[in-house]
Formats: structure tokens, C-alpha cells, sequence
């Protein structure tokens, strides 16, 4: 006590009032005596108690630790001897809190604990302090599991609350307010990508109507918007500008996303759709006289955009009537068949033209064709066929040759299988079937 009669805080080390000692060892070197007071000890550690328990006052308690721990079961002694109001300021890295944080279970220092565990609650952790924070907490048991609860698993409804705000954002249409805007929408449209990436969790997220619902209102909003967009170009005074360059091209951005993800919840079919609805009024506007030497980046990005809806249809993944099939095919092959030799024409006469039907797209587009063509009724292959070999003369893309070479074969070859199958006709094996 001081002359005043009030008694002054124990510090450690302090060898005048101190009563026992804490030796700490590594296997390495001296050991370290730390000076240190039984009361302290046994109010703030299970772990001491039991010890001084044991054990005359002025014994030594040897305490046994690794030399990668050493460090914290020092700092654990400081935080002993420190007023509870002042643990959570004393404590200064993730890495420290976390190797404190192993100490002070294995003392049984109750209160230290807590406050390690609070400070690693609310920092923020880098990736690999993260990696180590799991390794550490599965090794303490449900004592430090609050720790993880930022990175927690969260229930299906959450999860599709968050899905769905974030399809929302992604088809967003709207002027934005400030730069950062198309930044957000980027992000909420990567991430949506990201959540739709193959696990336990995706198909009951997909698989939901309303989730669903959301995403076929999304897919037509912008569809819908990309159509007025595009239709305003010809109101424009300057195609040329900038401006509406940008604007038109970040709303078919926009579509190319949808067609992204859509595979992946199985509503490939309402792409396709809504592309084929508007596909006339695209190819309306795009192939204008006044477009004729602008937006090239507009025109090559539509075509990639076709080039899936025929993948999905002429390989089978989206099913539509024949009436559909031969529409498309009809409406989009003249305008690839004709682009393709302007645009490499175009690369040609200007260094650096940057649009041009690359040879993945063009076997891609081209594959595609053939399949569709294929799968159509023999009448209307014949006239597909017809019409493309009058026409190809100069233009050798796309090559249907291929499906050519199967039409003759399966029209030489109709009758008689018919026969051999018992039927004289189409039309005798569809009364036969009745």
C-alpha cells in the first residue's frame, strides 16, 4: 500500500512483491523467470489455480511451450495483469489475437478468451489469415465457433433473397445516377454467375419458381429495352457518336449476360424465344442504309449473340416446331452469309479493324446451320439447300455441303427404307399409326 492506505496494482515482474514464478521454457536457450502474483494468477486463470493449488506460496510453476507459441504465452502473462476495460485496445493483429487466443483456452483464462474471440469477430481477416482462423477454430471446438460466422453457410431463403435482389440489379434499366453505377451492375452480374456456379445449394436456388420468375422478367425488360434502344438509332442525327454507341452496345452486353446464365437454370428456351421474336426488327434497323459503315462492333456482337441461339437449338438443347426453326434459319442466314465477307474485306482495307467473325465463331455458326438444316422436314431442306447453292456461288460460307451430301442420301434412300419397313408412304405410315 502507498502512505494514502490504497493498495497499488500488481505488475509483472515485479520481484519485491511477486510470490511465485512462472518459468517458460521452449527447449531452446535459458529459460524466461517471470515474476508474476498468485491472486492475479488465480482469478484470471483456471489453469494457475489449480496449480497454486497444489503448490506452497514462492514455487515455481514451469510452464512448457513451443517456440512458435512462446511469443503469445508471454503476451498471455502481460494480458493477466491488464484491467478488463483495457484487453480489447491491447490487442493489435489478427495474428496475435488468434495465437493469444490458443493460450488463454489451453490456461483456461476465461476472460481473455472472450476478448480475443470478440476482436477476431469484428476485424476484418486477408485470405490466408482466414485459412489459418478455420484450421485454429476447428481445433478449439465450439468455444471460438462465433468466430466463424461471417463465413457461415445461411439458410436457402436468404441465399434466394439475395439471388433474386441481385438478378434485379443486374437487369437494371435506367439512366445511371453516377459512374460507379455500371461498376455495381457488373459485379451484381459476375457474382450472379458466381452463385450459379455448380453446387449442393444451385439447383434448389434454380429450381425455384419465383427465382425463375424474377430471371424471365430480367431476360424481358432487357429485351424489351435493347429492342427500343436499337429501333431509336435511326431517330439519331449521328450514329457515329460515341454516345449512342455505348448505350446501345451496354444494353446488348446486357442480353449477352442473360445468355449466359440462362443455360444454367434451364431457361435457354425463353432466350431463344424472346430473340427470335425480335430478330426481324434487329436485323430491320442494323442493316439501315444509314448504318451502313457504322456500329460495327453492334453488328459482329449480335452475330455471336445468334451463334448461341443456333447452337442451342440445332444441337437440341432448346426444342422449338419446325415452323420456328425454319424461321430463324431464314432470317439470320442471309445476314451472317453477307457479313462475313464485308467484315473481313473491311480488316483488310483498315489496319487494326478490330471486328471480324473469328474461325471458332464461324465453325461454331456454321455447325450449327447444318444441324438445324438436318432436323427440318425434306421439303424444306430442299428449299434451304436450293437457295444456298444459287447463292454460293461467291459467297462459300456457310458450308451446309455436309448437309447436302445427307438430304440426297436420305432422298434416294426414303422410299425404299419405307418399303422395307412395310409402308408405301408418309401418308400410308400415318394411317397405319391411327
Amino acid at each position: 500500500m502507498d502512505i494514502t492506505g490504497v493498495a497499488k496494482p500488481y505488475k509483472l515482474g515485479d520481484q519485491y512483491t511477486s510470490d511465485i514464478i512462472v518459468r517458460l521454457t521452449n527447449g531452446e536457450g535459458r529459460p524466461e523467470l517471470f515474476y508474476c502474483h498468485s491472486t492475479i494468477l488465480i482469478n484470471k486463470s483456471k489453469f494457475f489455480a489449480n496449480q497454486l493449488s497444489c503448490q506452497n506460496s514462492g514455487s515455481c510453476i514451469e510452464i512448457h511451450c513451443s517456440k512458435s507459441n512462446y511469443d503469445y504465452n508471454v503476451n498471455l502473462l502481460r494480458l493477466l495483469y491488464l484491467p478488463t476495460d483495457s484487453l480489447l485496445d491491447s490487442l493489435d493483429s489478427v495474428k496475435s489475437a488468434l495465437g493469444t487466443l490458443q493460450v488463454a483456452v489451453n490456461f483456461d483464462c476465461e476472460e481473455i478468451t472472450k476478448v480475443c474471440i470478440q476482436y477476431l469477430e469484428a476485424v476484418p481477416w486477408r485470405d490466408e489469415e482466414e485459412e489459418e482462423i478455420l484450421i485454429t477454430v476447428s481445433k478449439l471446438g465450439p468455444i471460438a465457433m462465433s468466430i466463424l460466422a461471417r463465413i457461415q453457410p445461411v439458410d436457402l431463403r436468404a441465399t434466394k433473397n439475395v439471388f433474386v435482389s441481385a438478378v434485379r440489379f443486374a437487369t437494371s434499366i435506367g439512366e445511371p445516377c453516377a459512374t460507379y453505377s455500371d461498376d455495381l451492375k457488373i459485379s451484381a452480374q459476375e457474382q450472379v454467375e458466381y452463385m450459379l456456379a455448380e453446387d449442393g445449394d444451385t439447383p434448389l436456388i434454380t429450381a425455384d419458381a419465383e427465382v425463375k420468375s424474377v430471371v424471365i422478367m430480367g431476360l424481358s425488360q432487357v429485351c424489351s429495352s435493347f429492342e427500343k434502344e436499337l429501333s431509336s438509332l435511326l431517330l439519331e442525327t449521328d450514329v457515329s457518336s460515341e454516345t449512342a454507341d455505348d448505350k446501345i452496345m451496354q444494353r446488348l452486353s446486357d442480353i449477352e449476360w442473360m445468355c449466359n446464365i440462362l443455360p444454367k437454370m434451364d431457361l435457354m428456351k425463353e432466350f431463344v424465344s424472346n430473340w427470335a421474336e425480335i430478330s426481324g426488327k434487329i436485323l430491320g434497323v442494323i442493316e439501315d442504309k444509314k448504318l451502313d459503315l457504322f456500329m460495327w462492333g453492334l453488328k459482329i456482337k449480335v452475330i455471336e449473340v445468334t451463334g448461341k441461339v443456333l447452337e442451342a437449338v440445332g444441337y437440341g438443347n432448346v426444342i422449338l416446331p419446325a415452323p420456328c426453326r425454319i424461321k430463324l434459319l431464314k432470317t439470320w442466314l442471309p445476314y451472317i452469309r453477307k457479313m462475313k465477307p464485308l467484315l473481313e474485306a473491311k480488316s483488310i482495307k483498315e489496319v487494326g479493324f478490330p471486328y471480324k467473325m473469328d474461325e471458332d465463331l464461324c465453325e461454331n455458326i456454321e455447325g450449327a446451320m447444318v444441324q438445324l438444316v438436318l432436323a427440318l422436314p425434306s421439303n424444306d431442306q430442299a428449299d434451304i439447300l436450293a437457295d444456298w447453292m444459287v447463292k454460293n456461288e461467291q459467297v462459300k460460307y456457310p458450308d451446309l455441303s455436309e448437309a447436302f451430301e445427307v438430304w440426297c442420301y436420305r432422298t434416294k434412300s426414303a422410299k425404299r427404307r419405307l418399303l422395307e419397313g412395310g409402308l408405301d408412304s408418309v401418308e400410308n405410315a400415318t394411317t397405319i399409326s391411327l
